[in-house]
């Protein structure tokens, strides 16, 4: 069997690959580029320009990275597809979009979409409305559970390049918080636990929109002094320095997120997450090997304190057998194959 021609539908937010924030479009460039080295023909439709081995068709000459979240970027995006996808005529449109998706009915070319965000609720009223238009894959197991009744055709976990992220055994003495400020990443928890623990915490955190800008104001701001750091949004080289010396990773999540990336580039790094028992964390750490998984302050302060007990090598090794990027190439070959 020939390999099919897949059309990637990028978000319409940043380019690919990413220069600091933006976890999906750094999937979505790593497979990108596995999935060109196993023969597959690649079409990535994605705003300003490529980095990636794919053809590309842009639907807007620069990145909306400044308007993330707003309405227009996504259904104008969304409105272009109809057009490309007809002109490129793929086997299989592999979409990670908000609204792209809304025109898969029109289309006998199969849908494959990534859900990347929340399932329940109003999202999952919105994949049941999409029917069985579009074949779902989750990124998490925890991801699924939220609502089993969707037309999944498979579970793949995000995975990162795990030998583009440099191991170190020897740690420094700080606990390390890498995100977005808002209330869901439990900015505020990882500042308690650290205190608690005596650790020093450094946050690179992403605090560009309004609403950000607020929260970090209104919750953090008042809470930072010598011994939180308030680090601002990390480029892709800071990242990587600040994961590889860090202690542990906190991610003191307060919501069911699908899955957090940063979990996986941490333990590429030789380090070990510290996290609450929400959405994939009890999924993605091993309690007590590559991080603890804890209920409350009380407990990731501990962990925090312990995390310095933990084998950085168990971590790397993990990476590399459970979320490597090759490992999710394979997975989605396969799914290209079975929607066909």
């Amino acid at each position: 069997m020939s390999q099919p021609s897949i059309a990637m539908i990028a978000p319409p937010w940043f380019e690919l690959p990413p220069t600091a924030y933006g976890g999906i479009e750094a999937m979505c460039s790593d497979l990108i580029e596995q999935l060109t080295l196993r023969g597959l023909d690649i079409t990535l439709v994605g705003v300003g320009r490529n980095g990636t081995p794919a053809d590309f068709v842009p639907t807007y000459d620069q990145p909306n990275e400044n308007r993330l979240g707003q309405v227009l970027p996504e259904v104008t995006h969304a409105a272009a597809l109809t057009e490309i996808i007809e002109k490129l005529d793929p086997d299989v449109v592999h979409d990670h979009s908000l609204a792209g998706p809304l025109m898969a009915r029109g289309r006998t070319v199969p849908t494959v979409l990534t859900a990347h965000g929340p399932v329940n609720g109003e999202m999952g009223q919105y994949y049941r409305g999409l029917g069985d238009s579009v074949q779902l894959v989750a990124v998490s197991d925890a991801q699924r559970r939220l609502s089993p009744d969707l037309n999944w055709v498979g579970t793949v976990h995000n995975a990162v390049s795990v030998e583009r992220f440099p191991f170190q055994e020897e740690k420094d003495d700080y606990a390390l918080f890498l995100g977005r400020a808002c209330v869901e990443k439990g900015i505020p928890q990882a500042i308690a636990a650290a205190r608690r623990a005596g650790i020093h915490l450094k946050i690179a955190a992403k605090c560009r929109e309004p609403e950000e800008k607020a929260y970090y104001d209104r919750e953090i701001a008042p809470l930072l002094g010598p011994d939180v750091k308030w680090v601002g949004e990390a480029d892709r080289a800071l990242k990587v320095e600040l994961l590889r010396s860090a202690r542990c990773l906190v991610f003191p999540v307060c919501w069911e997120e699908p899955f957090g990336i940063v979990m996986v580039e941490a333990m590429a790094c030789g380090t070990p997450v510290v996290g609450f028992r929400r959405g994939s964390v009890p999924e993605v750490v091993t309690h007590g090997r590559t991080g603890y998984v804890c209920d409350d302050v009380e407990s990731l302060a501990l962990a925090i304190d312990r995390a310095g007990d933990l084998s950085p090598h168990d971590c790397r090794r993990e990476a590399e057998l459970r979320f490597d990027v090759e490992m999710m190439a394979d997975r989605y070959a396969r799914i290209y194959r079975s929607v066909l």
